[in-house]
């Protein structure tokens, strides 16, 4: 069943959103608060280990009664069957998007073609099992005999960001493996990592669903020939192993068919990380604390999925995104968690939003003539306190964040983290008030300021508050919580997408360059410039004239 093709603009919720917007455009949240003593408890959401305070939004009752509304025009209930059904959702390229199966228990059912595909990740979950322990254990070895201590995965975009993350996020649960990453093809970054490994001790994962990315290729070759400095060719079978399709390409490169590890074309490489494209998490934190980040996922999975709309925290969550984007005009979100082993979070929700819902095409075909992705963008507290955090408090510009905080640490020094939570709940409590003039001048008097001073001081002390803010306190940073934080944003990026009426599935967007790129790259090995703008045959030109030689 294809996905309905409604523009949201000419539903009766959003037509009556837009007058409801300006009535609430100016409402002061601080007023809602002292007005209602009850809003938080209205305005929240528990599940599992996640609690979801959305009680600092510039919203009433109305406003949520409204974007349910919405939704339910919108035929989300009705998408949401067809995109846990298999059906081809991501209808320009003719494929269904079902990344959920992946984390699905073995009892389930997900077809894709007429066909269960449960049996088929299961084998493939069983192959990274086995290999995962024969690593850990020291029972596979390099072609010296000696144990693997370091891996290197070797991707870009999907491939990269989102095992990259987890590995991250999750390394208080890491084992003896140090796990690098290789992904820009700037050539310096590749040299980087391999002038630190041992090539008797390292082994190699290709990510690559075609195998003819050119980013993960180029540095592929630069890391074989490296390793053929010591080893022989016959060696690159025991060091080498490849996440891919296309096995010809992948046999040719020197890699031991037994060594591939499948993927499917109904996985887009940003929601990949589950499948064998997390491979590196697996051996990272071993396949056991794997299983529990695919179990979290699946827990999510199922309460987006079964969850009335008023209780489904990827649902909410989109909606309160779409009521800033597309009425008060907010082009951007931040994302805040305080606990620094999720510093790539954000990088990694950049590529699953923007590249997701970055489109202006709708499922009609026709241009759309309002506002759709998000920019995302974000660092974990506090360092960003002492960074952006002057934009959002006192910046022209209105930014609803998320802020994700954890109750335990995972190292239990509890001074530290009652700190860090300190700052956590103070953040949200000052950008929701902020400071008023009153506030201001009445700091002056007690410090004495004088009258001229105070004066002058006190425009620029002045908060106006009334900036929004979500709240996800989650209990403890494990595989499972991250599993199901991860699958909450991919779940609300579904969500933002069928309200926009947009395609959120392909990325079309991501091929221009690389098509430019390819013929650029003829005419520099070639030395020889054709026919381009004044700017970039200047740019090119000046290139030819100050490269280095090879």
């Amino acid at each position: 069943m294809a996905l309905p093709k409604i523009n949201p603009t000419k539903t009766a919720a959003w037509q009556q959103l837009e007058k409801h917007f300006m009535e609430m455009k100016s409402v002061s949240m601080p007023e809602l608060f002292k007005n209602d003593a009850a809003r938080a408890e209205k305005f929240h959401l528990e599940w599992e280990q996640f609690f979801v305070d959305y009680s600092k939004n510039i919203i009433n009752q109305e406003t949520i009664t409204l974007l349910l509304k919405l939704a339910e025009e919108v035929g989300l209930k009705e998408a949401i069957s067809s995109y846990f059904g298999g059906d081809a959702i991501n209808q320009t390229e003719n494929r269904a998007v079902l990344h959920m199966a992946l984390r699905a228990p073995q009892s389930a059912t997900y077809f894709v073609d007429g066909k269960n595909v449960i049996p088929e990740i299961y084998q493939v979950k069983s192959k990274i099992e086995s290999f995962t322990n024969q690593i850990l254990k020291g029972e596979r070895k390099g072609y010296t005999g000696k144990a693997f201590t370091d891996v290197v995965n070797i991707g870009i975009g999907g491939s990269d960001l989102g095992p990259a993350m987890i590995v991250e996020a999750l390394q208080f649960y890491k084992n003896h493996l140090n796990v690098h990453f290789v992904s820009n093809v700037d050539g310096d970054h590749v040299h980087e990592i391999i002038k630190k490994l041992n090539p008797e001790t390292t082994l190699f994962l290709i990510v690559s669903k075609t195998f003819t990315t050119q980013e993960t290729l180029t540095n592929s070759e630069t890391i074989r020939t490296w390793f053929l400095k010591s080893a022989a060719q016959s060696d690159v079978s025991k060091h080498f192993v490849a996440v891919s399709t296309n096995i010809q390409k992948v046999t040719d490169f020197g890699i031991d068919p037994n060594n591939i590890f499948p993927m499917w074309d109904w996985v887009g490489g940003r929601f990949s990380l589950w499948s064998s494209v997390g491979l590196s998490i697996s051996l990272a934190i071993g396949f056991d604390n794997f299983d529990l980040l695919l179990k979290g996922a699946n827990k999510m999975d199922s309460h987006f999925e079964t969850k009335q709309f008023d209780q489904n925290i990827p649902v909410i969550l989109a909606l309160l995104s779409i009521w800033y984007n597309n009425f008060f005009g907010s082009e951007s979100e931040a994302i805040i968690p305080y606990t620094q082993y999720l510093q790539k979070l954000a990088p990694y929700l950049q590529q699953g939003i923007m590249e997701s819902n970055g489109k202006s095409i709708g499922r009609d075909g026709l241009p759309v003539d309002y506002q759709t992705g998000t920019i995302i963008w974000g660092e974990p507290g506090t360092n960003s306190q002492h960074a952006f955090f002057q934009l959002l408090h006192q910046g022209t510009k209105l930014i609803p964040t998320d802020f994700i905080g954890f109750i335990n640490p995972l190292y239990g020094n509890i001074d530290h983290h009652d700190k860090l939570m300190s700052n956590f709940f103070a953040q949200t409590e000052a950008l929701l008030f902020g400071k008023t003039k009153a506030q201001v001048q009445e700091e002056f008097k007690k410090l004495g300021t004088s009258k001229d001073v105070a004066e002058f001081l006190t425009p620029f002390k002045v908060f106006s508050g009334n900036k929004p803010t979500n709240t996800l306190l989650i209990d403890k940073l494990t595989p499972e919580t991250l599993g199901s934080l991860v699958a909450l944003y991919e779940h609300k990026i579904f969500v933002q997408g069928i309200i926009w009426n947009i395609f959120s599935y392909d990325q079309w967007g991501v091929e221009l360059g690389k098509q430019l790129a390819n013929s650029i790259l003829e005419e520099i090995n070639s030395n020889t410039l054709n026919t381009h703008d004044s700017s970039s045959s200047m740019l090119i030109l000046k290139y030819f004239q100050k490269k280095a030689t090879k």
